[in-house]
């Protein structure tokens, strides 16, 4: 989870056709976040921002990726200094945010932390034609992995990760957010080895196809 600083953003092309005046331009979409949203631990195509985009342009929904910024070990200061600068240039319809791993990992204290995600939120709301197009995801629970206790220096993971959960839940409803609950389904991780990434520490595909059905109800419900 050691920080890399650069900036990766991947790009979709507009899957809306130029040539039909008629045809309604997709939404476009930005997933923020570390490697939880960028899909370490397995394929790109097999990240859970790219099922959903695929999920819900099945169920009807014309949306498309038009970004995934997200990157191993970023904080909550990387999304401010990497990952907003993605959504002022693309002025996106709709963004799904999952951060504070790191932070924590890194000694980050509850209030930093805090600090950051609501400057995070406040600039996301800023450029979105509508507010509450925003989705918060919860942070999972990496202590269950095989090597994740290496990452806690010497102090409990869970009540570490459920502090830093309350404040995402917490924003979310005072914001009229909607947030995704999935450290319960991280959980399962401890006793299911095909649920963990050959690192690990990181999901596998499947464990992000897991997140991924939970999280597409939600988004469906918003953008339908």
């Amino acid at each position: 989870m050691k920080p890399i600083v650069i900036s990766i953003v991947i790009v979709y092309s507009m899957a809306c056709s130029f040539n039909d005046p008629a045809q309604k331009s997709s939404l476009k979409y930005v997933a923020l976040g570390d490697s939880y949203t960028c899909g370490t631990g397995a394929k790109p195509s097999e990240a859970w921002p790219v099922l959903l985009v695929r999920h819900l342009n099945d169920q009807g929904i014309n949306i498309e990726l038009s970004a995934n910024p997200a990157h191993n070990g970023w904080t909550s200061h990387y999304v401010i200094d990497y990952e907003l600068p993605v959504i002022e240039q693309i002025k996106p319809d709709f963004v799904t945010l999952l951060i504070g791993v790191n932070d924590w990992v890194q000694g980050v204290d509850s209030d930093a932390y805090h600090k950051n995600l609501s400057f995070i939120l406040d600039k996301v709301q800023s450029h979105l034609p509508n507010k509450k197009n925003l989705v918060l995801i919860t942070i999972p629970d990496f202590g269950v992995t095989p090597t994740g206790a290496m990452y806690s220096n010497g102090r409990n993971i869970a009540k570490g990760i459920a502090e830093f959960n309350a404040i995402i839940e917490k924003e979310a409803m005072q914001r009229g957010l909607k947030c995704v609950d999935i450290y319960p389904e991280t959980q399962k991780m401890k006793n299911s080895a095909i649920l963990i990434a050959d690192d690990g520490l990181h999901p596998s595909a499947l464990e992000y196809s897991k997140w991924e059905a939970i999280i597409f109800p939600v988004v469906f419900g918003s953008l339908h």
